[in-house]
């Protein structure tokens, strides 16, 4: 074969390639792409009626740039599909969708401005319940710790949860035991998806933990107004 056809052939492969890759990525980018898989459905599901239901799955599941694009969606998206196709798909309840914090703080930034003290430079619904704690401070401990934690480890449910106990919102998860009315999640006893919604702030705040040599107080007060607080918890 001479150089003439050999080339004429690569490039015919690399014209289908491209081709082929602007049809399949909008398409695979899709959240109806990813509810697709049975195990996926009920995220999908749970999205659609969230407040993020305007923001697609890769928005907060795909990290920016090339090394996100092809660790998050290429590698990890290809081998979710080989599993669904070929193995055995984890169960609906047992998921664990990673979400970078520094995606939720490309929208949210905000949050994390020194002072949170005033409730009207708060949005609502946060400003209702008087927020006076620091997301700053808690980033920043998160790091200190190197666990991995971050934006989700307080707000995972936001997306692909129902709110609990009669609130309006998806609130943190650390709301579970804050009050008297007793719930329990959907969620099947011993999967990954119950436990994570049973944690609450009092893992860390449980008065005997320490940050910077203070106590993490267990009160609902060391993060919110009392007086405004009292109007969401009946104590």
């Amino acid at each position: 074969m001479n150089w003439k056809p050999r080339a004429t052939i690569v490039g015919a492969l690399v014209a289908g390639a491209v081709a082929l890759g602007g049809v399949a990525i909008p398409l695979t980018n899709h959240p109806k792409f990813c509810a697709s898989c049975h195990t996926i459905a009920p995220s999908y599901e749970s999205w659609a009626k969230s407040s993020h239901k305007e923001v697609t799955c890769v928005a907060c599941h795909v990290r920016p740039g090339l090394e996100g694009w092809i660790h998050d969606k290429a590698w990890a998206g290809t081998k979710d599909v080989a599993v669904y196709l070929f193995g055995t798909p984890t169960d609906p309840h047992n998921l664990r969708g990673a979400v970078d914090s520094n995606v939720c703080l490309s929208c949210h930034r905000n949050i994390l401005r020194v002072s949170e003290v005033a409730p009207r430079d708060l949005p609502p619904p946060v400003k209702d319940v008087g927020l006076v704690m620091s997301h700053r401070r808690h980033m920043e401990a998160f790091g200190a710790r190197g666990q991995g934690e971050g934006c989700t480890t307080c707000h995972s449910g936001v997306v692909h949860e129902q709110p609990i106990k009669g609130y309006p919102i998806v609130i943190p998860r650390g709301h579970v035991s804050a009050d008297s009315k007793p719930w329990y999640p959907d969620h099947p006893e011993g999967s990954y998806l119950r436990t994570r919604a049973l944690n609450d702030c009092f893992r860390c705040h449980d008065g005997k933990a320490e940050h910077q040599g203070r106590v993490l107080d267990r009160k609902c007060e060391t993060c919110h107004l009392p007086d405004k607080i009292k109007e969401f918890l009946s104590f």
